[in-house]
Parts: C-alpha cells; sequence; structure tokens
C-alpha cells in the first residue's frame, strides 16, 4: 500500500467576478502550498466545493491539478457524486488526467445500507484503478464510516487506502492506524493530537490558507521537538475561529486573495459572499496571526 503522510490542505477552487472557474488563480494558490512544503492536496472537496460544481468543472479542476502538480506532490481528487455512475465516470477522468489518488464521500440523501455503501466504492475505486480513499463527513452525508463498515470495504474494494476522518470520535483513528490504513485526520486544529494517536496525516481547508504553519507542526513532529510543534498547533488554531465566524469557504478564499495579492472569488452559490465589513475583519485578523502577503 502506498503512504499518504503529511499535510495535504483541502485546496479551494478559486471563482472569477462571474462565479466561474479561475484557472490561473487555482494554478498560483497550488504553486504557494507547494512552495511552502506540502506534501499533497485534497482537491475539490467540501472545501473545493465539489458538489457545487458542475461535471465539467470538476473534470477541468482534475486535469488543472495534475498539469500544474507535474508529480511534484500526490493530489488526491475528490469524485464523490450523488450516483455510483457520476462517481465512477468522474473517478475515470481523473485517472486519465494523471492524479495520484481519488477519495469520495460515500452515497448521501438516500439511506442505503452497508452492502449498497461498499459496492459503491467497489464501482469507483474499479473506474480509477487508483489509490482510494472514503471520505467520513457524516454531518454533511449523513454517513458515519465506522471501523466496522471500513473492515467491510477494506475487505472488498481492493483500491482502498484510507480515508479523511472528519467524524467527532477521534478514538477511531486508533482503530484506523491499527487496519493499515492511511488515515488523514479532517481536523486541523487538531493535527498534532491526531498523529499522535496514528494519524499520518491532516486534511482541512485551513491549511490552504497558511500552509507554512501546519507543515511546520509536520516537521517538528517529525523532528522530535515536541515543544516547538505543540507550540505551532497553538498558533495555527487562531485561524478556526477566523474563517468560522462569517462563512467558512468564502473566508478562506478572502484569506487566499489578500495573501497572494489575486482574486479568488466568492463561495459558489446558496452560499452568500462575504460583506465589505466581514472582509475587512479578515484582513484585521490575518495581520493579528503575523500571516505576511506571499509573491508567487
Amino acid at each position: 500500500m502506498q503512504e499518504f503522510k503529511g499535510v495535504f490542505p483541502a485546496i479551494i477552487t478559486p471563482m472569477d467576478e462571474y462565479g466561474e472557474l479561475n484557472e490561473n488563480a487555482f494554478r498560483t494558490v497550488m504553486e504557494f502550498n507547494i512552495k511552502a512544503g506540502v506534501q499533497g492536496f485534497w482537491v475539490a472537496g467540501g472545501t473545493g466545493e465539489s458538489i457545487l460544481l458542475t461535471d465539467e468543472e470538476n473534470m477541468k479542476v482534475a486535469e488543472i491539478a495534475a498539469d500544474q502538480n507535474q508529480g511534484r506532490v500526490k493530489n488526491i481528487m475528490h469524485v464523490g457524486a450523488s450516483t455510483t455512475r457520476r462517481a465512477a465516470m468522474l473517478a475515470e477522468n481523473a485517472a486519465k488526467m494523471g492524479v495520484e489518488a481519488i477519495c469520495a464521500v460515500p452515497p448521501f440523501f438516500y439511506s442505503v445500507s452497508d452492502d449498497a455503501i461498499v459496492e459503491h466504492y467497489r464501482v469507483v475505486g474499479a473506474a480509477a484503478g487508483l489509490p482510494l480513499f472514503a471520505y467520513n463527513l457524516p454531518p454533511s452525508t449523513g454517513v458515519e464510516i465506522t471501523p466496522e463498515l471500513m473492515a467491510k470495504i477494506q475487505d472488498r474494494v481492493p483500491e482502498i487506502s484510507g480515508l479523511k476522518h472528519s467524524a467527532m470520535d477521534f478514538s477511531h483513528i486508533r482503530d484506523f492506524y491499527n487496519m493499515g490504513l492511511n488515515c488523514l485526520t479532517g481536523n486541523g486544529d487538531l493535527m498534532l493530537s491526531g498523529l499522535a494517536t496514528g494519524a499520518t496525516g491532516c486534511v482541512d481547508g485551513p491549511l490552504c490558507a497558511a500552509p507554512e504553519l501546519w507543515v511546520e507542526i509536520w516537521n517538528a513532529y517529525n523532528d522530535g521537538d515536541w515543544n516547538r510543534a505543540v507550540a505551532v498547533q497553538h498558533r495555527a488554531a487562531l485561524l478556526y475561529p477566523v474563517v468560522t465566524k462569517y462563512g467558512y469557504i468564502g473566508s478562506i478564499k478572502a484569506i487566499v486573495s489578500e495573501r497572494l495579492g489575486i482574486e479568488c472569488g466568492d463561495a459558489r452559490p446558496p452560499q452568500l459572499p462575504l460583506t465589505l465589513e466581514q472582509k475587512a475583519y479578515i484582513r484585521r485578523e490575518i495581520e493579528l496571526l503575523q500571516l505576511a502577503p506571499v509573491k508567487i
């Protein structure tokens, strides 16, 4: 099994003034994160607004991400969709574009059995033939991938490599570790705790806006410098009240826009755009956090 370790920002999908995909900004955001030292990306996930993108846009994002990356880090492309057929189509496209792995939320909206969830992942995994990550996000999908369900997936889906664990039960990270899975914690404000419990890395949206903080946590942890790792984790956690106060995705886009001097646009409707006052608040807060402008 391939190892997926380290810092994997859940990258935003920048939009232009018309609310359409901003390819140049996307490439700039990727390059900023790669130069900061990240090990990979979680592409078009929740922070990347995948379920608000058209299939064509999701396919284009996979193409851009693979082209900009050129194999330097590991792109994990989200292909989750409301039907197995669509998810498999997006998975097949992602593989053709050249991403390193795929990920997918379980089937959502309709309540289905464990067997149906396993079959969904079997079809999606086979369509790509790449390492596959389950996306455990029960607040959004209504489905929790417990260790028991994950064991069924692991037994019948040969491509399964791990999961992003964004469920409430933190102790399951240890269970997934004992199952030999790459478990990427979805809680960036607790990345260090996750690593100590058995997580192989972290996926979260704020990492995209300040990757240098989480790269430093990762490096300090691997250097055995626990005091430095704790100090930086405390600093990184201060970003969370900022991005959750007015609108998670819009706030992350605003921070990235401010730091890189580019236009990443608003969150796509039905999310509301940030007001000028809210953007002013974010600018003040990132100055207080000493997140300086970056030239790419």
